[in-house]
């Protein structure tokens, strides 16, 4: 499948994620979270582009739903609940969300 953002054909697979990680941009997340029916709020987009750093940074760590609960909280500044991130991207923050930020499907189970 292909994606088309600003004149530029970008290949994703079968489920959505991008082929190459370096074809990422917020152009193509915000198409991407088009296609998910998504408008993106500063709250999403912080949450993605931690997701991108502890991909890039951090050896391609995907952190699961805990993890991103508690970088989330930390950086808002407030006790979060699930439902809060779930609200952002209700088919899993980590599935979800890093999809739009351009990673690789993770292969794990569960947000646990």
């Amino acid at each position: 499948m292909t994606l088309e953002v600003n004149g530029k054909s970008i290949e994703t697979d079968k489920n959505g994620y991008l082929v190459n990680v370096e074809d990422w941009n917020e152009d193509v997340g915000k198409a991407l979270a088009e296609q998910e029916g998504i408008a993106l709020t500063e709250k999403h987009w912080d949450l993605i582009n931690y997701l991108r750093d502890e991909f890039v940074n951090n050896g391609g760590n995907q952190p699961n739903t805990r993890h991103i609960l508690k970088a989330m909280s930390d950086k808002w500044g407030k006790t979060l609940a699930q439902k809060d991130i779930y609200d952002l991207f209700p088919r899993d923050p980590s599935k979800q969300g890093g999809r739009i930020a351009g990673l690789p499907e993770s292969r794990r189970k569960g947000g646990y």
